[in-house]
């Protein structure tokens, strides 16, 4: 079995509402100095030992991410 993590972020320059969010509501909490942060998806992904990395990036591309406005990194884990 081959376990896979693919983290989804967006690309830089792109609004994050729910980072903004998140951002204004941590410096009304008084965690100040926060210059930027932006919210993610987190994906794992367990699949027999057929399914390749290179298929992994082609779901990314056709599903798992926009690739207009985000970008992803694919992780194979071990064991």
């Amino acid at each position: 079995m081959r376990r896979y993590e693919v983290h989804v972020t967006g690309k830089p320059g792109i609004f994050d509402p729910a980072g903004k969010t998140a951002q204004t509501a941590l410096d009304n909490l008084g965690y100040t100095g926060i210059d930027e942060l932006r919210i993610g998806t987190f994906i794992e992904l367990s699949c027999d030992d057929a399914v390749t990395p290179e298929q992994v990036v082609e779901m990314c591309e056709k599903l798992l991410a926009n690739p207009i406005i985000e970008t992803y990194r694919v992780e194979e884990i071990e064991g």
